[in-house]
């Protein structure tokens, strides 16, 4: 084989590696329990797309990973007793009747997420749970 033919395969096996890689981390993510797809953006901007990710419950934080990534590490995460929920607003009118926008604050700063009725459910749940003192001990 020439020189060329073993870059190609090379460059292809690489490729290969990484998707497998990829897929692995979205499904270990997606697959913890506390977890839930969510979408974020930062607000005031409707014209910004939505970034795909998956959020997931911590002991006082939401720790949200983006589904396009390789990294470990979380690309945002909110503290319990500094995120706010300012306001919902139920996306029937796009097509999607189980999905709601989510306006939050987060030490000052806005911006908003894209999830499920459910997934809000639990999140405006979640928010409440924590007794004031004792944000930390709660899941």
């Amino acid at each position: 084989m020439t020189a060329a033919v073993w870059a190609v395969l090379a460059i292809l096996a690489f490729a290969g590696i990484v998707v497998a890689l990829g897929a692995s981390r979205l499904h270990r993510l997606s697959h913890r329990v506390g977890s839930f797809p969510c979408q974020a953006r930062a607000g005031g901007n409707p014209s910004v797309a939505f970034t795909l990710g998956i959020a997931h419950y911590a002991v006082g934080r939401i720790e949200w990973y983006r589904c396009w990534s390789l990294s470990p590490r979380a690309a945002r995460t909110w503290l319990r007793d500094r995120l706010v929920v300012t306001g919902r607003v139920p996306l029937d009118h796009a097509g999607q009747s189980d999905q709601y926008l989510v306006r939050c604050r987060y030490d000052g700063a806005d911006f908003e997420l894209s999830m499920s009725a459910a997934a809000y459910a639990g999140l405006a749940s979640w928010l409440e749970a924590a007794p004031p003192g004792r944000r930390d001990l709660v899941l």
